[in-house]
C-alpha cells in the first residue's frame, strides 16, 4: 500500500492481514482528501483517525500537510503495524493503543475520520464519543443515524459510502 499524494507520495507502508482489517483503497484516501481540500486549509490542522488500523489516513493527512495526528487502534498486532508505519515515514505523533469508544482524547479536532470494522455497529456510538471538531467523515456500508450531524456531502463508491458530516 502506498501513499498517494504530497511529501511522502510514493512511500510504501504496511498493512495489517487483511482478515483482521481493510484498509482504505487509494481512491476513496484520494477522494477524501481531494474532497477536504475543498473545505478546510490543512496547515495547522490536526487530524483524528479513530480506528487507525495500518495508519494509512493519517500518513496521508501529513503527507498532504496536516500538522498533527492522533490514531488510535486497539488490537495489539494491529498497533505495532502502526507504529512500525509512522517509525518508518520518520514522523512522531500522537499514536494512542486504546479503545477510542471508551479512552479518547477531549480535545479540538479539524478533522475526525470513523472507519471501524464494518458491520460492527458502531458508528452511532463512535459519533456520540466524539470531542469538539470541524468536520467527521465517515466510511460505511450501513445505514447509519447521524445524530446531532448533518450532511455536508457524501459520495458512493461501490458498497462504500464516504460522508462528511459537521455538527447542526
Amino acid at each position: 500500500m502506498n501513499i498517494t499524494a504530497g511529501k511522502y507520495k510514493g512511500q510504501k507502508i504496511y498493512a495489517p492481514d487483511e482478515s483482521i482489517t481493510r484498509p482504505t483503497l487509494s481512491k476513496i484516501r484520494m477522494a477524501v482528501f481531494n474532497t477536504l481540500q475543498a473545505i478546510i486549509d490543512f496547515e495547522d490542522a490536526n487530524f483524528l483517525d479513530m480506528f487507525a488500523g495500518s495508519g494509512i489516513m493519517g500518513l496521508e493527512a501529513l503527507s498532504r500537510g496536516f500538522k498533527h495526528v492522533t490514531a488510535i487502534e486497539k488490537n495489539n498486532k494491529i498497533f505495532k503495524i502502526l507504529e512500525d508505519n509512522y517509525r518508518k515515514i520518520g514522523e512522531n505523533q500522537n499514536l494512542i493503543k486504546s479503545d477510542c469508544l471508551k479512552h479518547l482524547p477531549q480535545q479540538y479536532f479539524d478533522v475526525v475520520y470513523i472507519d471501524p470494522p464494518y458491520y460492527a455497529g458502531v458508528y452511532e456510538q463512535a459519533l456520540s464519543v466524539l470531542p469538539e471538531c470541524k468536520i467527521v467523515i465517515l466510511e460505511h456500508t450501513e445505514d447509519v443515524d447521524f445524530l446531532n450531524y448533518e450532511i455536508i456531502k457524501q459520495k458512493k463508491y461501490g458498497d462504500k459510502f464516504l460522508t462528511f458530516l459537521k455538527r447542526a
